[in-house]
């Protein structure tokens, strides 16, 4: 497959007039926005009056569902006026716009669609907003932006390299992004089946002998574990308290008093605080400290309720809000396993359920039930081998995700890069996407797994991008 021609420089540019906007191609016209497009409003379409059909119904976010009918032509440009404001969307077919959205079809422009799709990209809208309680996109302000606007021709042929240009990073993103996936999947795995014995780390089959667990989504362990509770293996679980809070971080010599949200996913978040007023007097237990675990009690999403994470440095002074629990364990295990085993599907089918049988305490965790949870325990000496192999483990797998989470964020500035270069003629494209093909292979390939796998020169193109970025 031939690489993309590399665009070049015009030929000749002319000051546009606008300080921040630059040099412009000398033949294209600097606009206000007014004079590009008219944003249109978008209809109300509550849940309850959508018909069943197959026209996608779009919200600020995108598409939030279906109805029978459309109230925009095709291709659309829809655009977040209400919560997620200034996020564009585009659509190849007709669409419902609510009433939370802008949206621009032929009927409101007379530029070629896609390009200015690509243009409103670049124009960030959610930066035009007016103060308010409920902040959104004020259209009049939004009108009141520049833009370098070049004859149609040309806004074709940008869309068209643009486009070209932007399915090859699409698959190259997917591709990164299922390698992350699957190594986080790996890490749970691993994580699995080493704190419920299903493999011994030490000779990496499994353990001789098992026995009935007597917990039924627990299954069998290792016949010389023990099935112990949480209440059995602690000294005490802290709560904290809920103070009154400034709604910003604590500094210098303040306090703050962490949010439900400072525990995600086994990671500690010690930016999610609030400042303490300095009058505020708390029980010296309640400060947290390195080495500290933490158990979010509370959060606005099920699957982080009961976030396990232990702290491994502190730049705040923080203590403990009613919605964390931190469990003080005994010397008979080891931290570092119990944390392992807190962030193993089998803790997380416990808090489930625990969850999902709390009256009145939606998302939230019940102290009873936490101490009443099962664990599987090893000897002491297993507890050590267990940490050291998946902390290992997850060194590794963290090393691959951190290498391809870098090349997903160097290749996303590099694709916000060139759309800026392209839509304010920087770059002159007209060559380049002429000899691009009629239909993109990419495109035409079966949207199978392997087609995702950046193996293809196109990947190896956008692996140099990455690095080059």
């Amino acid at each position: 497959m031939k690489p993309i021609t590399n665009p070049v420089p015009y030929s000749a540019y002319k000051d546009s007039g606008v300080e921040w906007l630059g040099e412009v191609p000398e033949h294209w016209e600097v606009r206000r926005l007014k004079r590009i497009c008219r944003l249109a409003y978008g209809d109300s379409l509550t849940t309850d009056v959508r018909q069943k059909g197959i026209v996608p119904v779009f919200g600020s976010n995108g598409r939030v569902g279906f109805h029978n009918s459309a109230n925009t032509e095709a291709p659309c440009i829809v655009i977040g006026r209400k919560g997620s404001f200034g996020k564009v969307n585009y659509s190849h077919d007709p669409v419902f716009a609510i009433d939370t959205t802008f949206f621009i079809d032929s009927r409101f422009s007379s530029t070629h669609i896609r390009w200015l799709f690509f243009l409103l990209i670049w124009l960030r809208l959610d930066g035009v907003t007016k103060d308010s309680a409920i902040p959104g996109l004020d259209r009049e302000d939004a009108y009141q932006r520049f833009a370098a606007v070049p004859p149609l021709p040309e806004q074709t042929a940008i869309a068209r390299y643009l486009d070209y240009t932007d399915r090859r990073i699409q698959r190259y993103l997917q591709a990164k992004q299922k390698l992350i996936a699957l190594l986080e999947e790996q890490r749970q795995a691993s994580i699995h089946q080493a704190v419920t014995g299903q493999i011994d780390v030490r000779t990496g089959q499994p353990y001789p002998a098992y026995q009935d667990s007597g917990v039924e989504w627990l299954g069998e362990v290792p016949e010389h574990w023990k099935i112990r509770r949480l209440k059995s293996l602690v000294r005490r679980i802290d709560q904290g308290v809920s103070p009154q809070a400034d709604n910003y971080l604590a500094d210098g010599n303040a306090w703050g008093v962490l949010k439900a949200g400072c525990v995600n996913r086994g990671v500690f978040r010690e930016r999610e605080h609030k400042r303490l007023a300095t009058d505020f007097v708390f029980d010296p237990i309640l400060a947290v400290k390195n080495g500290d675990i933490l158990v979010s009690r509370a959060s606005g999403s099920p699957h982080l309720v009961g976030s396990v994470g232990r702290i491994s440095a502190l730049k705040y002074k923080l203590i403990l809000s009613d919605k964390t629990f931190r469990p003080i364990f005994s010397q008979e295990v080891d931290p570092d396993f119990m944390v392992l085993a807190m962030n193993s599907r089998y803790y997380r089918e416990q808090v489930r359920q625990a969850i999902s049988g709390a009256e009145g305490l939606a998302n939230n965790l019940p102290l009873s039930s936490l101490r009443a949870f099962f664990f599987a325990v090893p000897s002491a000496d297993e507890q050590r081998d267990i940490v050291a192999y998946l902390q290992g483990l997850t060194n590794r797998l963290s090393v691959a995700a951190t290498q391809a989470e870098r090349k997903v964020s160097l290749l996303n500035e590099y694709r916000t890069r060139l759309i800026s270069d392209v839509v304010t003629g920087k770059l002159d494209v007209r060559e380049a996407a002429a000899a691009l093909p009629e239909v993109d292979p990419l495109e035409t390939e079966a949207d199978s797994e392997e087609a995702l796998e950046p193996t293809t020169e196109p990947a190896e193109e956008f692996e140099a991008i990455a690095e080059g970025a």
